[in-house]
Protein backbone atom coordinates (compact mmCIF):
# COMPACT_ATOMS: atom_id res chain seq x y z
CA UNK A 1 0.00 0.00 0.00
CA UNK A 2 2.46 2.24 0.87
CA UNK A 3 4.29 1.76 -3.02
CA UNK A 4 1.21 2.73 -4.36
CA UNK A 5 1.03 6.10 -2.12
CA UNK A 6 4.53 6.59 -3.07
CA UNK A 7 3.57 6.57 -6.86
CA UNK A 8 1.22 8.96 -6.35
CA UNK A 9 3.35 11.19 -4.76
CA UNK A 10 2.04 10.88 -1.34
CA UNK A 11 4.99 9.33 1.44
CA UNK A 12 3.16 7.03 3.65
CA UNK A 13 4.03 7.87 7.50
CA UNK A 14 3.32 4.68 9.68
CA UNK A 15 1.24 5.74 12.94
CA UNK A 16 3.62 4.97 15.67
CA UNK A 17 2.05 2.75 18.44
CA UNK A 18 3.34 5.00 21.27
CA UNK A 19 0.93 8.16 19.98
CA UNK A 20 -2.05 9.12 21.45
CA UNK A 21 -3.21 11.12 18.52
CA UNK A 22 -1.53 10.98 15.81
CA UNK A 23 1.97 13.61 16.16
CA UNK A 24 1.17 13.81 20.02
CA UNK A 25 3.44 11.23 21.97
CA UNK A 26 1.73 9.94 25.23
CA UNK A 27 3.78 11.58 27.72
CA UNK A 28 2.99 15.00 25.95
CA UNK A 29 -1.00 14.03 25.81
CA UNK A 30 -0.67 13.22 29.51
CA UNK A 31 0.96 16.54 30.26
CA UNK A 32 -1.52 18.24 28.30
CA UNK A 33 -4.42 16.51 29.98
CA UNK A 34 -3.25 17.49 33.58
CA UNK A 35 -3.09 21.44 32.75
CA UNK A 36 -6.60 20.98 30.75
CA UNK A 37 -8.12 19.22 34.03
CA UNK A 38 -6.28 21.87 36.19
CA UNK A 39 -7.95 24.73 34.11
CA UNK A 40 -11.29 23.23 34.32
CA UNK A 41 -10.86 22.73 37.88
CA UNK A 42 -9.66 26.43 38.57
CA UNK A 43 -12.79 27.54 36.13
CA UNK A 44 -15.29 25.60 38.40
CA UNK A 45 -13.73 26.57 41.77
CA UNK A 46 -13.85 30.33 40.43
CA UNK A 47 -17.61 30.56 39.47
CA UNK A 48 -18.51 28.68 42.42
CA UNK A 49 -17.63 30.77 44.74
CA UNK A 50 -14.01 29.49 46.17
CA UNK A 51 -12.07 32.39 43.55
CA UNK A 52 -9.52 32.48 45.45
CA UNK A 53 -8.88 28.78 45.69
CA UNK A 54 -9.52 28.69 41.82
CA UNK A 55 -6.87 31.31 41.07
CA UNK A 56 -4.61 29.19 42.96
CA UNK A 57 -5.11 26.12 40.92
CA UNK A 58 -5.39 28.07 38.02
CA UNK A 59 -1.76 29.43 38.31
CA UNK A 60 -0.83 25.43 38.36
CA UNK A 61 -1.65 25.20 34.31
CA UNK A 62 1.50 27.37 33.32
CA UNK A 63 3.53 25.58 35.66
CA UNK A 64 2.42 22.04 34.81
CA UNK A 65 2.94 22.79 31.01
CA UNK A 66 6.60 24.34 31.64
CA UNK A 67 7.47 21.02 33.72
CA UNK A 68 6.63 19.17 30.20
CA UNK A 69 8.71 21.12 28.24
CA UNK A 70 11.52 20.82 31.28
CA UNK A 71 11.21 16.71 31.36
CA UNK A 72 10.16 16.40 27.54
CA UNK A 73 13.28 19.18 25.88
CA UNK A 74 15.42 16.95 23.68
CA UNK A 75 13.45 13.41 23.50
CA UNK A 76 13.18 12.19 20.11
CA UNK A 77 9.39 10.87 20.35
CA UNK A 78 10.10 9.28 16.73
CA UNK A 79 11.91 6.35 17.68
Amino acid sequence: MSAQLEQTGVKARAIDRKDVIPGISRPKALFILAAGLSFLMSVYLFFTGDREQGIFVGIWVPSILAAGALLLIGRNDSE
